[in-house]
């Protein structure tokens, strides 16, 4: 990298900036005030047929304030850490609080809510990597992917290791602060048959570098599945069982959790509107957050308004639960905050896993989805349409490739429709879980 980055250091300016920030806030008029600040440094690079594309190396800060005027509320930022800009960043937050509408409910979060047990989240494992070492790795883990019979060429492998510090401060007095480091290798190969061409990738991802997989493993598993996708035909059209990879399982929780924040909930903007309490799943499948487990991709003892982060059940025995609240949607709501300003952390299923076999044999017939295109669901009305490939079942066992297909259903349908979780976890970010089972969606080939 350009220079060391001193997360110590790094740490204790943030900070002094921070408070330097609430400061001239409160002698310039603001009645509270809350500021964030961040700085990161890293590496990429990426390589393409055994030459070096790009090597970037980056970093970047930022500081924002808001400011609150009674009831109305100013924020602005910078990338200019200087006093000056400092004091232009809150001169700048109260015109915008001065000239916008009152709102009632706007304002910190409770004090008393504020996080007291900072503890040490094992998250921020710097890697000591030249430059050269980066794209040695990148280049390892193309070649073994090259190297693969049967695959044609390269899209590229692609290295990024970074680290930063971020810093929440607000007129309440809090003052907390988090390290962390995220590596990542990723490779994506092209082979070609008879039937056309065909490209897929995989990666690996960690808050330290022993963790990541290995990168002759990483391009010989890009290499795998890029071959098995020869030969891809359209499958048959009808309502079938659609197995989901873990991958996009991820994806269907997420659109869970879109539809039950608190911003999408008071605008009236999500199908499970006024649903709290009301069977969503079957009894067996429970969904919770576990902010606090160590080394996890999303852990962090506070949330954006430095409210103390815990554990919450979103979805428990089936039953939605909780709603996933910061403390401004939870006011308009007329509830309080659940700690999830800025999201939920480290969302882990809690339900009877089911081995891949197992659930290939249960769904007899139907298509396993390994990859969706396009932006199509609906979270007003839980309509869900994408486009798809992946694999043909028949009689419990995959038989061959399919694409050109689209999936389409309901999402409340399908969540009821879940029956079962495979063991096959994909725990490379911050939702863990294995493969969904839909018991039935429109398949159109």
């Amino acid at each position: 990298m350009t220079q060391a980055f001193d997360a110590t250091t790094q740490q204790q300016l943030l900070e002094t900036r921070a408070e330097s920030a609430l400061a001239l806030a409160r002698r310039a008029g603001a009645d509270a005030c809350e500021v964030g600040a961040s700085v990161d440094q890293g590496i990429g690079v990426s390589v393409r047929e055994g030459e070096v594309e790009t090597v970037e190396l980056s970093r970047d800060q930022g500081i924002a304030v808001t400011v609150y005027v009674g009831s109305r509320k100013g924020s602005a930022s910078s990338t200019d850490a200087s006093d000056a800009s400092i004091l232009a960043v809150v001169e700048k937050a109260l015109a915008i609080a001065r000239h916008t509408g009152e709102d009632p409910v706007a304002g910190l979060a409770d004090a008393a809510l504020m996080a007291r047990d900072l503890p040490d989240l094992d998250v921020h494992h710097p890697w000591a990597l030249t430059t050269e070492e980066a794209i040695d790795l990148a280049l390892a883990c193309e070649t073994a992917g090259r190297d693969v019979r049967g695959i044609r060429s390269s899209d590229g492998a692609s290295l990024s290791s970074g680290e930063g510090v971020r810093v929440y401060a607000n007129s309440h007095g809090f003052l907390g602060s988090q390290r962390g480091s995220r590596h990542s290798l990723s490779c994506m190969l092209i082979a070609e048959d008879d039937s056309g061409m065909q490209r897929d990738y995989d990666f690996t991802t960690a808050r330290h570098p022993r963790d990541l997989v290995d990168p002759v493993r990483v391009g010989q598993s890009a290499a795998r599945r890029t071959l098995r996708r020869l030969g891809a035909r359209r499958p048959a059209t009808g309502r079938l069982p659609v197995l989901f990879d873990p991958s996009l399982a991820s994806g269907l929780i997420g659109s869970l959790m879109g539809a039950i924040a608190g911003g999408a909930l008071y605008r009236q903007a999500s199908f499970l509107c006024d649903r709290l309490g009301d069977d969503i799943f079957p009894d067996w499948f429970s969904l919770g957050e576990r902010p606090m487990e160590p080394g996890a991709m999303a852990s962090s003892p506070f949330d954006n308004e430095g409210v103390q982060t815990r554990d919450n059940v979103f979805i428990e025995n089936g039953r939605l639960a909780s709603y996933m609240l910061s403390a401004y949607s939870a006011r308009r709501l007329g509830m309080q905050t659940t700690g999830d300003a800025g999201g939920a952390r480290n969302l882990r299923i809690m339900a009877p896993l089911t081995s891949l076999e197992a659930i290939l044999a249960r769904m007899d017939r139907g298509v396993l989805v390994t990859e969706l295109m396009g932006q199509g669901v609906n979270a007003v009305t839980g309509d869900y349409s994408r486009g798809a490939a992946g694999f043909w079942v028949e009689n419990g066992e995959i038989q061959h490739p399919v694409e050109e297909f689209t999936i389409a259903g309901n999402l409340e349908a399908m969540f009821k429709g879940l029956r079962a979780v495979g063991d096959d976890t994909d725990t490379r970010g911050s939702i863990h879980t294995g493969s969904w089972l839909i018991d039935e969606m429109m398949v159109a080939g």
